[in-house]
């Protein structure tokens, strides 16, 4: 929001980074969070087991939370991760200091679609209502 922050995600490895890029020419990674992916590194989720890897990304309008889903495509969520579709996906809350910069997982926030009423369910894309931080409002 204020262009100090950057976020990333890396669908197949698994990890979700902050950046500063407060100067462009020299980013500065802030925080680096794990949650799934082919490398099999541990995750920072602990209490279950993560498929996929983290992909679509929404930052809440004051930049203090960014919330996270796995699902990219289900041909693809099939190829590199099948166990999505057997036992679903989720999302995430992920709680940004925007003052020094990092990140931690919510640990009290955490939908899993694995119990949905049609049978295990693809989380995708995420959009807050009246518009977020990603999309047009600013028009």
């Amino acid at each position: 929001m204020d262009d100090r922050w950057l976020y990333f995600s890396d669908w197949l490895h698994g990890d979700i980074r902050q950046y500063d890029v407060s100067d462009p020419a020299n980013p500065k990674l802030t925080k680096q969070l794990w949650l799934g992916g082919v490398l099999g590194k541990p995750s920072d989720w602990s209490g279950k087991k993560l498929s996929g890897g983290p992909q679509m990304l929404q930052l809440s309008l004051d930049g203090k939370r960014l919330y996270v889903t796995n699902s990219l495509f289900s041909s693809w969520d099939n190829q590199f991760y099948p166990e999505i579709g057997k036992g679903g996906s989720y999302l995430l809350q992920i709680d940004c200091d925007t003052a020094k910069g990092g990140m931690t997982i919510n640990k009290k926030f955490m939908v899993d679609f694995a119990n949905e009423p049609d049978g295990p369910a693809r989380a995708h894309e995420i959009r807050f209502p009246n518009g977020d931080s990603t999309s047009d409002i600013w028009q």
